[in-house]
């Protein structure tokens, strides 16, 4: 590899983690090539071959940047001027306190943007191998081709760890039955009408929810007979999975009734209620929360349309299940995020074992930094550990036990106790409003001395 290459920062994966890696990156003043095996080389979950492809949910979840993690995780990457952040505010739809995104208009803006810069440039093609010189980023998240995966496999000289996730089917909002649906957020929580009536419910009395249930766990499913020990990451279980832990599991997760009143029939208290939430700016397609799903496709349309106000449902996508590989970060990676046998080599994304949307672009925003500094020359001081990136990227270079290792959405119980709270059962809102406090101070200065 010539002198000049070794001196360019190349992106294995244009994920969420590699768009935001190769952004920040990019902003520093260093030459960046993204290598995207799609749409050369297809997967079970994409439809193009545009960057930052939103796949199992539109949703970056709460926005809540006092009272929640991943809230607060949005807050540090709009502080540092993240490309992904910037996107999902630009393309944003009502959805109570969450922050959803209209997924088509997000990736394809993700994309125009990374291409108007003069030193990004985008290869298409599978890198099947790990470099041994030059500065690298994988990031090629759940979906790593078999491969590469090999070669990290070899490389590692342990089992990768895997785990299968799923997707949720999405409706056409025209086939929704509105006589019988209804729109309003849990609680009627937003600040404007439309976040107060961004997801549409369809309620089921307690025959409806049993005979469901029984059809739930008669369903023909899809059944993997390669690595049958993998499980399921808890955040994204398939309905079924939950329905088999109890009859009652999913009257008290996604389909909870609580914070819910029928608009058609108010003096009616639903036993169940399914929520579905905008898929677009259009408001033509819904995506049934919570609702990810292994059943066959044939089962999927006849389970799903005895859901109340779904009988005549026409789907824009069914859900599905695809295996999901991630490597084991505490034993493999250093506190700059390198592979510490090839330290040219840097993972970030959902492939290091971090769980979701926002948390695997938060790792590429710190990876793209961490390689850009490293390529001029530039000091690399420590991530505060009392940020929400610090606290996620400590758990994954060293905090987690490395044995039972598993994926891992940012919480605050990553998070180190804050001195001067009496008592950890002292009120929560107090607590989380100390962290978030904490965290933005820290991470603040920070930035001022990159």
């Amino acid at each position: 590899m010539s002198r000049h290459m070794t001196q360019e920062l190349h992106i294995v994966g244009g994920g969420m983690a590699g768009s935001e890696a190769a952004w920040q990156a990019a902003q520093m003043g260093v030459n960046v090539v993204i290598h995207e095996m799609r749409p050369k080389v297809e997967t079970f979950a994409h439809r193009t071959g545009n960057l930052a492809e939103m796949v199992c949910s539109n949703s970056f979840r709460s926005d809540d940047d006092e009272q929640n993690a991943v809230g607060l995780l949005h807050w540090e990457m709009r502080a540092a001027g993240s490309l992904i952040m910037a996107m999902a505010d630009k393309h944003r739809l009502p959805a109570g306190g969450a922050l959803a995104v209209d997924r088509d208009p997000f990736s394809e803006s993700v994309t125009d943007a990374l291409l108007a810069l003069p030193n990004v440039r985008v290869d298409a093609g599978e890198i099947d191998a790990l470099p041994s010189d030059g500065h690298w980023i994988i990031a090629t998240g759940p979906l790593t081709s078999a491969s590469l995966g090999a070669a990290i496999q070899a490389e590692t000289g342990a089992e990768r760890l895997a785990f299968f996730d799923a997707i949720a089917p999405i409706v056409y909002a025209d086939s929704i039955n509105m006589d019988v649906a209804w729109m309003q957020s849990r609680y009627d929580k937003g600040e404007t009408e439309a976040e107060q009536k961004a997801y549409l419910n369809c309620p089921m009395t307690k025959d409806q929810y049993e005979a469901f249930i029984d059809a739930l766990l008669a369903a023909d499913k899809t059944e993997f007979h390669e690595g049958e020990t993998a499980g399921y990451f808890d955040g994204c279980l398939p309905i079924e999975v939950m329905a088999e832990r109890g009859r009652e599991t999913l009257r008290h997760g996604p389909m909870k009734p609580v914070g819910l009143t029928n608009a058609h029939k108010p003096d009616e208290k639903a036993y169940a209620v399914v929520q579905l939430r905008r898929d677009n700016a259009l408001g033509t397609l819904y995506n049934i929360v919570g609702f990810q799903t292994k059943m066959k496709y044939g089962a999927q349309t006849q389970v799903f349309k005895m859901i109340p106000g779904l009988e005549n449902a026409s789907f824009a996508r069914l859900g599905g299940i695809h295996r999901n590989t991630f490597i084991n970060s505490p034993t493999l990676l250093d506190d700059q995020m390198r592979l510490r046998s090839k330290p040219n080599i840097r993972f970030a994304g959902q492939v290091t074992g971090v769980e979701g949307y926002v948390e695997s672009a938060a790792m590429g925003l710190l990876a793209g930094r961490l390689a850009a500094a490293e390529i001029l020359g530039q000091p690399r001081a420590t991530v505060p550990l009392n940020t929400a990136m610090g606290a996620l990227v400590h758990h994954i270079t060293g905090g987690a036990e490395a044995k039972t290792f598993q994926p891992m959405n940012v919480n605050f119980g990553l998070f180190q106790p804050v001195d001067g709270l009496k008592g950890g059962r002292r009120g929560r809102k107090d607590r989380y409003k100390a962290y978030t406090d904490r965290a933005k101070a820290e991470w603040t200065e920070w930035l001022a001395t990159q």
